[in-house]
This record gives structure tokens, C-alpha cells and sequence, in this order.
């Protein structure tokens, strides 16, 4: 087989050329035209532009929450593995879904473990930014947590994807009640790898 592109640089270039060419970016200005560049990079699917949205002035709280060192809350181990380290020296990436405690509260709490690990970003959650990719209770359960007084995120990330749940949380998330910035790509369509590049490219833009 010959004929395939090697130069990462080439790849790169071509890919970011290829999304420009073919998404419709007109209602994205800025940062947030990056952020939704490298979402389309993460997932090859254009047509996620339409069901993308945020809360005012997203881009520039998550940029200053980063460059100012708050800690990353992910719900799951591939958005924490999906975050460029590197990008990143002064930004704690937690993630409590493995905490010995996690079981015994879901079973208290009557919920998932997704669920009860945001329990335990409480102490934590007052200015850091969130990052969810995986679990729509977790999503679910940190907007209630908020609806019930919980410390606000400087910026909430959410792609949770699915057939149950995703959808209708981040519809939740997007009626913008919570008084968070936030980032979400409606419908089920979802997953860590584009709630992680989403912050990477912010990120990026911080550094």
C-alpha cells in the first residue's frame, strides 16, 4: 500500500483544512470557533455544529479558570487521559469514580457510581472547571446539586453520550438555569474524546 499521507504536520494541517471547508462555523467567533473545530477533529463528524452550544461567555471563564490553576473535575478516566498533560503543569485531574467510598454512596444515595463520584467533587467544585464525556447521570446529579446550592464551577464541559439520558441531560444543561458557563453538544451523539478536546483546545489557547 503507498500513497498515504506520513508527515504529522501535513496530517494536521489537511484535517483542520478539511473541517473548514466543509462545517458551517459562521455562528462561532474566536475561541469557541476552535473548540468546536477540535471537537469535529475528535468525532470526523461535520454536521455536530448544529447541536453544539454554550452558555455566554463560556470560552473565556474556562480560559481564565485554567490559566488561574483551577482544578479539572472529569466524570471518567478517558476524559482524564484524553487531557493533554503538558498543556496543563498547574491544573489538578481528578476524577473520584474509583474512590473506596463511591460504592457504599451510590447504594446510599440510590443512584450510579457515575452519580455519587460527583458527590465528592463538593469540596473541590467552586471554581474548577467540569468535564463530562461518559455518564448522563452525572450530569444529571451535578445539575441537581447546583438547583440545591452546591459551590458554582467556574465552567461546566458535558458530552455525555447514550441512548438513555444523554439527550435529555444536556438539554438540562443548556436551558442555561444553572448560572454556569457551559459547552454541550445536544442529542446522544457524545463521548470523552470530544469533552477532552474541547478542553485541550482551550487549553491551548490559555497557554
Amino acid at each position: 500500500m503507498t500513497g498515504w499521507l506520513r508527515d504529522p504536520g501535513a496530517i494536521y494541517a489537511q484535517s483542520f483544512a478539511t473541517i473548514r471547508a466543509e462545517a458551517d462555523l459562521t455562528h462561532f467567533e474566536g475561541l469557541l470557533r476552535d473548540v468546536v473545530i477540535r471537537m469535529i477533529h475528535a468525532c470526523g463528524m461535520v454536521d455536530i455544529v448544529s447541536d453544539i452550544r454554550s452558555g455566554e461567555g463560556f470560552a473565556p471563564a474556562a480560559r481564565a479558570a485554567l490559566a488561574a490553576g483551577a482544578p479539572l473535575l472529569c466524570d471518567c478516566e478517558a476524559v482524564r487521559a484524553g487531557l493533554i498533560a503538558r498543556a496543563l503543569p498547574g491544573n489538578e485531574r481528578l476524577v473520584t469514580l474509583n474512590d473506596p467510598a463511591v460504592p457504599d454512596l451510590a447504594a446510599r444515595l440510590a443512584t450510579t457510581r457515575s452519580a455519587a463520584a460527583v458527590e465528592l467533587w463538593r469540596p473541590r467544585l467552586g471554581g474548577a472547571i467540569v468535564i463530562i464525556g461518559n455518564a448522563p447521570t452525572a450530569l444529571f446529579h451535578l445539575l441537581e446539586m447546583l438547583a440545591a446550592g452546591a459551590p458554582r464551577p467556574a465552567a461546566i464541559i458535558a458530552t455525555p453520550v447514550g441512548f438513555v439520558g444523554a439527550a435529555e441531560s444536556k438539554a438540562e444543561l443548556a436551558r442555561g438555569t444553572h448560572g454556569v458557563p457551559f459547552l454541550t453538544l445536544l442529542g446522544r451523539r457524545g463521548g470523552s474524546a470530544m469533552a477532552a478536546a474541547a478542553l485541550n483546545a482551550v487549553a491551548g489557547a490559555a497557554a
